[in-house]
């Protein structure tokens, strides 16, 4: 797949009132996408051309395969990222894009086509990463530096627990499952780790792994108990109460930590760089965007296509510029963009883009919970996660 450096989203929903006048809709078109913001201001304007019905569901990568497996599919369109994409694309589920490019894509900016095989399969309308959001005036009160590693940002926090002006130093989204093992992906490929040997084999059972390890659970220490149900959407909460002082949070979410809507601390929370490991910075980059369903007639796939070119036209992003890091035409970056830029101007890599990296992520998020509760050690942790990807690769038939 070809990839191009991008950057992400933040906060608050528009209504159907900014679709253009020319953007009117006759075929019924279905969407299912993710339920963060960005989603909310493109299916809006999608709305207002009528005809579309969409569906916002977080948990939506858990129902596309299936549902765009029949025939006709139950979906015209979907929102995707480098991880939900393989899937669909091994199944052979979605429609190769570029006729409709060639006759309706032209205010699309080429950065947002993504490849596999010479063909384009996705338009990327925003990218997303993880970053330092910190209160600026409890690192000021404290005389503490911004910090730029995880070694810096615990010995950071460690001030901030003595202090005692927070019910917590920081938060992270530790929730037991995909995130905890998003969260495991991200400091091994900061310690430079490499998931898998040459034959696909696991890679994680060592020294990078093991750091990975004793850091989470340092972590753990400086935050809420209840870690383990603590996703996204807790630790901004946490932010937007006051409740925290830092954290490594989506840069979806810079927008609405400082929303004076939303936040009871607007303002005062500023964006640094994603901290770095021994190696690099411990973030991913991603690119979120929308593929057409192959199941469905050449008419809908039209119709769903020029929604996708409607929702994210010049006028939709410069009004909403500072709601998301677009990658259409219009966007300027504004001040909560400065952490994303950083991140992604540094020397944070994608998330891993292949068949093989489904079955590691399942296997961390089954099993690293074992060893934040204290159940297992690092070690048998580790072997026993190596052991659940080996048995899924071989079921799926990528290990023989």
């Amino acid at each position: 797949m070809k990839l191009t450096p991008i950057l992400l989203t933040a906060a608050v929903a528009m209504t159907a009132s900014l679709a253009h006048a020319d953007c009117s809709n006759s075929v019924p078109v279905k969407t299912i996408s993710n339920a963060f913001p960005a989603y909310e201001i493109m299916t809006g304007v999608m709305a207002g051309c009528g005809n579309v019905e969409s569906e916002l569901d977080k948990d939506h990568r858990l129902k596309i395969v299936d549902a765009f497996s029949a025939n006709p599919s139950l979906y015209s369109m979907t929102s995707l990222t480098n991880s939900t994409s393989v899937p669909m694309i091994d199944a052979d589920l979605l429609r190769p894009l570029d006729d409709l490019i060639a006759a309706h894509g032209s205010s699309l900016s080429p950065n947002q086509f993504i490849r596999i095989d010479g063909e384009t399969m996705a338009i990327a309308a925003f990218a997303n990463t993880q970053h330092l959001m910190y209160r600026e005036d409890i690192l000021s009160d404290l005389e503490i530096a911004v910090p730029a590693t995880w070694d810096e940002y615990i010995a950071a926090a460690e001030k901030i627990q003595a202090a005692g002006v927070v019910d917590y130093p920081i938060g992270h989204y530790m929730k037991d499952g995909w995130n905890l093992a998003f969260v495991f992906v991200n400091h091994f490929l900061g310690e430079g780790g490499e998931f898998f040997n040459d034959d696909w084999t696991p890679s994680i059972n060592n020294d990078k792994g093991m750091a990975v390890l004793e850091r989470m659970a340092k972590l753990a220490t400086l935050m809420d108990p209840e870690y383990l149900v603590s996703d996204t959407t807790f630790v901004t909460k946490q932010l937007q109460q006051g409740k925290i002082a830092m954290a490594n949070l989506w840069a979806s979410r810079a927008g609405a930590v400082n929303d004076p809507a939303e936040s009871s601390v607007s303002g005062k929370i500023v964006m640094a760089a994603g901290l770095r490991g021994a190696e690099r910075i411990a973030s991913t980059i991603w690119w979120d965007g929308w593929s057409v369903a192959k199941n469905i007639s050449d008419e809908e796939a039209e119709a769903a296509f020029k929604l996708i070119v409607a929702s994210m036209s010049e006028e939709v992003i410069m009004e909403n510029n500072d709601h998301a890091i677009w990658l259409a035409p219009g966007f300027v970056p504004g001040d909560a963009a400065i952490g994303a830029f950083e991140t992604a101007g540094g020397d944070a890599v994608p998330y891993p883009m292949n068949k093989y990296i489904g079955s590691m992520h399942s296997a961390l998020g089954s099993g690293l919970s074992a060893f934040m509760t204290g159940s297992k050690d690092a070690a048998a942790t580790l072997a026993d996660i190596e052991a659940a990807y080996i048995s899924d690769a071989k079921e799926k038939g990528l290990l023989e």
